[in-house]
C-alpha cells in the first residue's frame, strides 16, 4: 500500500511507524510545517502519483476539505479529525462518484471500539431500573482542540440520555474516558485508558488495509467486525 499523510504530528508519526512496520510505503506528508523529501505544504502541493490512501488526522477546520480532496482525487481516506461533521453529504457524494471509499471514526483503537460494546450494555442494564444516573468525563492532552471529544460524544450517544460530559485539556495524557451510573446505594464506573497513540495507530492502519476494493463512507465498526469474524473463521475465541 502507497500512502499519503494529511498531518504530520503525534497522530501522523505514529501511523507513518505502525504502516512502515507493517510492508507500507508513504509517499508523501502533507503538513504547515513539512520538509524534506515529498512533503508538502497543501494537499494540491502533494506528489498523489501512485497513492491509494491517505490518513487524515489534522483539525476541524480543515478535515473537510483535506477528505473531499483525496476522494475527488480516486484517493481513499482514513479521517480520525472530530469536531466537524462526518455525515457531510458532499463527502458522501464524493466518495459515491469517484469509486474510492473512506472510514471516519472518532476513535480508531480496537480497543475503545471494544468498549462501545461494553458501554452499551451496561447502560441498558442500570438504566433499566430505577434512580442510576449516568455520566461520561473524558481528559486529553492540552494541544486537544476539541472538547468534549468526539468520543466522548460516541459514548453518550451509546448510553442513550442527556448525559453530562466533563472534559480536561491539560498536560500529555494521550486519551482516558469514564463512564459512570451513579444510583442512591452504590455507583458503577468503567474507564478506557490509552497508554498511547500507537494503538490508535494500528487501529487506523487496519482501516486502511480493510478500505481496499470498497466504495463509500464508513465507521471503524464495520472493520471491527470484519476482524472479529476473521478471528473466528480462523477458529479464535468465541
Amino acid at each position: 500500500m502507497k500512502y499519503a499523510l494529511i498531518g504530520y504530528g503525534r497522530m501522523g508519526r505514529a501511523i507513518e511507524a505502525a504502516a512502515g512496520a507493517r510492508g507500507h510505503v508513504l509517499a508523501t506528508v502533507v503538513d504547515r510545517k513539512a520538509t524534506g523529501k515529498g512533503a508538502a505544504r497543501t494537499p494540491g502541493d502533494a506528489q498523489w502519483s501512485g497513492v491509494t490512501v491517505a490518513f487524515e488526522f489534522t483539525e476541524p477546520s480543515a478535515a473537510r476539505d483535506n477528505v473531499l480532496f483525496a476522494l475527488k482525487r480516486g484517493v481513499s481516506v482514513v479521517c480520525g479529525t472530530t469536531g466537524w461533521d462526518a455525515g457531510d453529504r458532499a463527502v458522501r457524494a464524493a466518495a459515491k462518484a469517484s469509486g474510492a471509499a473512506a472510514v471516519i471514526a472518532p476513535n480508531f483503537s480496537v480497543g475503545m471500539n471494544l468498549f462501545y460494546a461494553v458501554v452499551e450494555d451496561a447502560a441498558r442494564r442500570y438504566l433499566s431500573v430505577p434512580d442510576y444516573d449516568p455520566w461520561v468525563a473524558e481528559w486529553h492532552h492540552r494541544a486537544k482542540l476539541d472538547a468534549p471529544s468526539g468520543t466522548a460524544r460516541t459514548i453518550a450517544r451509546l448510553v442513550g440520555r442527556d448525559v453530562p460530559i466533563a472534559a480536561v485539556r491539560a498536560g500529555h495524557e494521550p486519551g482516558r474516558h469514564l463512564v459512570g451510573f451513579d444510583g442512591p446505594h452504590d455507583a458503577v464506573t468503567l474507564e478506557h485508558v490509552a497508554r498511547s497513540r500507537d494503538g490508535f495507530a494500528a487501529g487506523a492502519v487496519l482501516a486502511a488495509e480493510w478500505l481496499r476494493g470498497r466504495r463509500g463512507v464508513h465507521g471503524f465498526e464495520e472493520v471491527l467486525d470484519a476482524l472479529v469474524s476473521g478471528a473466528k473463521r480462523r477458529g479464535g475465541k468465541r
